[in-house]
């Protein structure tokens, strides 16, 4: 069942959320206009699901830059050209609107933002620590880079919001497919068993570091969640290694950063699950059932 916030708590709540998924320049009309335009997923998918609840979109973005992280190129190619040490907010909001952009955003404007952001990539390249060079339009690391962010997503929202069904899941990993060739990743994972294969293909190539842990560090502290959520960021951040399967955590010396107790456990799925149903009307979800021509409340039933 749908639920409304309080007209006193709705405003602030819905102003913090705003901050964090919507970079300056930007706003809900992005998801709004133009009326009657598709995404480049309908409504009824798999994801237009996952990707409303603000709590597990956290927790899986933060386990999938995790997984990105390890991998010597990607991380050398996101922390080395990247603001987010300066700036981690800010960054945090851009990848959350390009996120939800996605998922949700009218096709033109979703291909827009792509474009721009593959034009980007052609700039980011160099050498990686262990020797190899490195570009962000390598195909295999693009592979990478999506795979973790489907698998982050996909497995908060099962562990901390709601038990998603393996078909379900297998057609979660089909409906990125769209957005991954866009980026110019050209063979990702298509189903559960495709992406357990991929972890154990590239658990070799992946490796600890104090990026990592200086990664860790930010997103603990930051101001990134609406002040009513803030203070369960650390439990959040705890949730997102826990998504990491247990041998790639001690692979990459994580184990002691998931630490939740068990009531501190059913409290992240707590929340998350009431966020499942809470209806934030300036969310992208919304916005986007709206230029459809959808209830406000039509995925949060």
């Amino acid at each position: 069942m749908s639920r409304k916030l309080p007209s006193l708590l709705r405003q602030p709540f819905e102003a913090g959320l705003s901050k964090l998924l919507q970079p300056e320049g930007t706003g809900p009309d992005d998801f709004r206009f133009p009326e009657g335009e598709a995404a480049l997923t309908t409504p009824d998918s798999v994801s237009w699901r996952v990707f409303k609840n603000p709590v597990s979109v956290f927790i899986g973005g933060v386990a999938a830059v995790l997984l990105e992280l390890a991998e010597p190129g990607v991380r050398s190619g996101v922390w080395l050209h990247s603001s987010f040490r300066e700036r981690p907010v800010e960054r945090l909001r851009r990848t959350g609107y390009a996120a939800m952009m996605t998922v949700y955003g009218p096709r033109s404007r979703t291909e827009a933002l792509i474009a721009g952001v593959t034009r980007r990539h052609g700039q980011v390249n160099g050498v990686a620590p262990d020797g190899r060079a490195y570009s962000a339009t390598d195909p295999k690391l693009l592979d990478w880079v999506h795979a973790t962010a489907s698998f982050g997503f996909l497995e908060a929202y099962h562990r901390f919001v709601d038990p998603v069904p393996l078909p379900d899941r297998d057609r979660f990993y089909v409906e990125g497919q769209p957005a991954a060739r866009l980026y110019g990743a050209l063979s990702v994972p298509s189903s559960e068993a495709d992406m357990a294969a991929l972890l154990v293909r590239m658990a070799p190539r992946l490796e600890p570091s104090d990026v990592l842990h200086e990664f860790l560090r930010i997103v603990r502290v930051m101001p990134a969640l609406p002040p009513a959520l803030r203070p369960m960021q650390r439990l959040l951040v705890a949730a997102a290694v826990m998504v990491l399967p247990a041998g790639l955590r001690d692979r990459l010396d994580l184990a002691g950063a998931a630490t939740l107790s068990p009531w501190q456990e059913g409290l992240v799925r707590h929340v998350g699950a009431a966020m499942d149903h809470l209806v934030l009307r300036n969310h992208p979800a919304v916005q986007a059932c709206r230029r459809l021509g959808l209830p406000d409340d039509h995925l949060y039933g």
